[in-house]
């Protein structure tokens, strides 16, 4: 690598008049008005009182009240979240909460040498980068997250074992909530350390190909982080078993098996120790994919749903959806710190935020995120949009492989299940959901069947 820092810029850029602070604000005032403006449109939905036409029939009045009340009390929680969320986000900024989170990791850090100083400690056991910008960095993301997990642990706590209890979800103690945030926190000090490290040896000693050096080593820590993820640290909080031998493992390897899909394990893992919510998924690289089936999953549907269900993930993988979504995720990630490299050398942009001029490396990362807000909600966007198109072709796939009436039961069922909104804004999905609504789900599956059926009734003719 060059030997260029972060606080040597090839060039100048001249935003002295930009008000970064006000726009960054504003932005944020707006899009919170924008969510209002759509959290009303789907509350008013919420409220009818009855469902959709097209699932009048399909469940009970009862059911649609149980639903609704659930839906409403996710609503309101959502709402005064967000609210305080961005009240909080505003304030913490106008009080110069970031470079008063950096000044106390300098002063942990300085406090720790000094002591091991005085200790006379040999150097190894705290190096030079340890105590400088690197070392004070990893402090400071450290710092931001115990700061998070705290003033989101009231929220986290309220909508588990409050809403999520009143309506029959939350099956976690109190002892395990907690178990899993102390669990949370060990594993952000192990993993947390060494990538802000490497990040911010690279924002600091890299020159003109900074967005490529960047860029390489998120994608190779994203390659590691989806193989050790489900191997190393998803079982320290489930328990995953081999789905036991029976019909219903014998019927998802004959699918798997028709459609050439590299199945090497398929687990069953214990979802309903902490909800009542069901949930399937696949993952792995290459010749080694594995199968994950929620035991609520296996309790809510029947075998043929069940295997239904799967055609459907595996529509994703036979359409090799998610290859592309992480090439254009990647393509992003590379583009935005092409982009960063454009606003490194802002004076303007750290003076706005409290920060001296040039900023540490990190902090001028964190700070073009500020910048580029507004196009991440563009992408946040167009991501729905994508998403929701491939969840139509994967159902179009369970149906042409001959499980589209086991999947619209699977739907129905889960629907039940899991009190999903049977009334769905437009505008609000649109924004929010990257699945389509059970409507607009079942009226593909159906009009996917009455194609199917009316080509066989043309080929029944022509055989006459």
């Amino acid at each position: 690598m060059a030997t260029v820092t972060a606080k040597e810029p090839g060039f100048n850029l001249h935003d002295e008049n930009v008000p970064y602070l006000e726009l960054y604000l504003g932005f944020n005032v707006i899009v919170y008005l924008v969510h209002l403006y759509l959290d009303i449109r789907q509350l008013r939905v919420l409220r009818r009182p009855e469902p959709p036409a097209a699932l009048a029939g399909l469940f009970t009045a009862e059911l649609y009240r149980k639903t609704q009340a659930y839906s409403l009390d996710k609503w309101w929680f959502s709402a005064v979240h967000s609210a305080w969320s961005t009240l909080e986000t505003c304030g913490l900024i106008l009080l110069r909460g970031l470079p008063g989170a950096w000044g106390l990791a300098e002063r942990a850090v300085a406090a720790a040498a000094g002591a091991a100083a005085r200790a006379g400690l040999p150097p190894r056991l705290l190096p030079a980068w340890a105590v400088g910008e690197v070392g004070v960095t990893v402090v400071f993301v450290l710092l931001l997250f115990l700061v998070n997990m705290g003033l989101e642990l009231p929220w986290g706590a309220y909508s588990t074992f409050v809403i999520e209890q009143r309506h029959g979800f939350n099956k976690q103690t109190r002892g395990l909530y907690a178990g899993d945030l102390v669990k949370q926190v060990l594993i952000a000090a192990v993993l947390l350390p060494p990538i802000v490290g490497v990040v911010t040896h690279i924002l600091m000693v890299s020159g003109p190909l900074l967005p490529l050096y960047l860029w390489g080593f998120l994608f190779a820590l994203s390659l590691l982080l989806m193989t050790a993820y489900p191997l190393l640290i998803a079982p320290l909080f489930n328990k995953y078993e081999p789905l036991p031998e029976g019909s219903l493992r014998t019927r998802i390897e004959a699918l798997a098996g028709a459609l050439c899909f590299p199945l090497r394990k398929l687990y069953r893992v214990d979802g309903s120790r902490r909800s009542g919510h069901s949930n399937a998924y696949m993952y792995g690289f290459f010749s080694n994919k594995r199968i994950v089936l929620y035991d609520t999953l296996l309790e809510q549907c029947s075998e043929e749903q069940v295997v239904a269900v799967l055609a459907h993930e595996l529509g994703h993988w036979k359409l090799r959806h998610t290859p592309m979504l992480f090439t254009v995720n990647q393509a992003v990630l590379l583009a935005q710190f092409c982009l960063f490299t454009l606003i490194r050398s802002s004076a303007a942009l750290p003076a706005a935020f409290g920060f001296p001029a040039p900023p540490p490396a990190f902090v001028a990362l964190i700070l073009f995120q500020f910048v580029v807000a507004p196009l991440d909600e563009v992408i946040s966007y167009l991501s729905n949009v994508v998403s929701r198109t491939f969840e139509f072709q994967a159902d179009a796939f369970a149906a042409k492989t001959g499980h589209g009436p086991e999947l619209r039961a699977a739907l129905l069922r889960m629907e039940e299940e899991n009190k999903g909104a049977m009334h769905v804004d437009p505008w609000y999905s649109a924004l929010h959901y990257s699945h389509p609504p059970l409507v607009d789900r079942l009226a593909a599956l159906d009009a996917a069947a009455g194609g199917q059926g009316g080509k066989q009734a043309q080929e029944g003719k022509k055989e006459q």
